[in-house]
Order: structure tokens, then sequence, then C-alpha cells
């Protein structure tokens, strides 16, 4: 008989929590946000703990139906642990999964936190893996939930920092550059920022051309790997 492995990681969560460390947590985010208080490194140990014990036993479609659950409870640990079951799972994704991320993306993620561990890590894999879903990735760009406009950007911080993608990351930043949401201000940005690390000289260009228009939040993120002369001609009236 299988294992109730929820309800193995949930109760370690429980065993590592702390009330102190939930409340200084909760000061990292704007959002209201449920959580055991349990440190990032440790959610990861746990997550490798318990998927050890039942890679031989659950199919890759129970793991993500587990996660699921997670996210639907609402608690960043929870969503951290489903975050590291999907990436743990890469090798095995399908084209199906898009509308799965999709789903957990727009009904699920509500802080910068879940929203950048999942798509750094999985989604970044997932466009990788299945290119022809970057123009739906990009679409994201017009939606109404910030956090899927974030996602668009984010997505492409890896692949933006191996060079991969430039023009559609441009294009990313072009659909989101007055953005007037923080938190999507400062994902494209640190998108661009990645790019730059590969193509400093296209990506400074881009910037330079629209440095008017681009919030001083998006601006100040997208520069911080350029050359300090780069950076000192850019922040010139």
């Amino acid at each position: 008989m299988k294992s109730n492995f929820l309800e193995q990681a949930r109760g370690l969560l429980l065993e590592n929590s702390s009330p102190e460390a939930a409340e200084g947590a909760r000061r990292f985010f704007k959002e209201e946000v449920l959580c055991y208080g349990v440190k990032s490194a440790v959610v990861k140990k746990i997550a490798k703990t318990v998927l050890a014990g039942i890679k031989k036993t659950h199919s890759r479609d129970e793991i993500l139906a587990a996660c699921e659950e997670l996210w639907r409870s609402g608690y960043l640990e929870e969503g951290g642990l489903a975050c590291e079951w999907t990436f743990a799972l890469r090798k095995d994704f399908q084209p199906d999964d898009f509308k799965v991320f999709e789903r957990w993306v727009g009904s699920y993620v509500g802080n910068w936190a879940s929203c950048d561990t999942l798509c750094n890590h999985s989604l970044a894999a997932f466009v990788d893996m299945y290119p022809e879903f970057l123009p739906d990735i990009k679409g994201w760009a017009a939606s109404e939930n910030r956090w899927k406009r974030r996602a668009a950007a984010v997505t492409f911080i890896v692949p933006g920092r191996r060079g991969d993608y430039l023009a559609d990351i441009l294009e990313i930043a072009e659909k989101l550059l007055e953005d007037g949401d923080d938190m999507v201000q400062k994902g494209y940005g640190w998108m661009l920022k990645a790019a730059s690390e590969s193509h400093p000289e296209k990506v400074f260009e881009f910037i330079m051309a629209r440095k008017d228009r681009m919030p001083r939040t998006a601006f100040r993120y997208s520069l911080e790997k350029m050359p300090e002369q780069w950076r000192a001609e850019a922040m010139k009236k």
C-alpha cells in the first residue's frame, strides 16, 4: 500500500516550523502570506528526502497531482515543496504539462518567491524542451494577473544568462515596458539584467532607446550588471 507522502511532508514541515521564523518571513512580502516558518534550505531538504522515498512507488502524474494539492493549500513552504518536486521531474515533462503550469501561475501563485521559484526552474526547463510554447508564455505579458506578467519575464532569467532567447526577451520587455506594477517592473528588469550578462551591448542599446519610458525600478535593475562606465552614462539626464 502506498504511503501518504503528503502527510509525511507536512509533518516534517510542522516539525521544523517556528513562529518567529514565520513572522520574519512575512516581512519579506507586501502581500499576506501563509507560512509555517521553515527556512528555504530546510524545505529543499524535506522535498528531497520525501521524494527519494516515493520515486519507485508513485508515478509522475501522482506526484504532480500532489503538487497541485500543495499549491492549493496556500502555504509558502508547501508551494516550495511543489516547486522542488516539479523541477525534479523535468526530464519527464510532457507538452500537456503547460496547461498545469499555467493554471498554477494563474490560480495559486500569490507572491514573488513562489512565482520566481516555479518559473526560474521548472518553466525555464519546460521552454527549453518545448519552445513551441514560447508564444503562450509571451502572451502572459498582456494578462490582468500581475504574477502571470511577472512570470512572462522571470521564466527567462536562467536562459537569459546563457545567452538564449534574446529576441524573445526583448519582445517581452517591450510588452511590459510601461507596466505600473513594481513586481512586474522588478521581474522584467531582472530579466534584462540576466540577458546583459551574455549580450551587454544589445541590452544596453535596448535600454538607452527606452530610458525615458522605463519605470525607474526596471531601469535600475536592468543596469546592475553593466560596466560602471555604461551605468554612469545611462544615469545621465
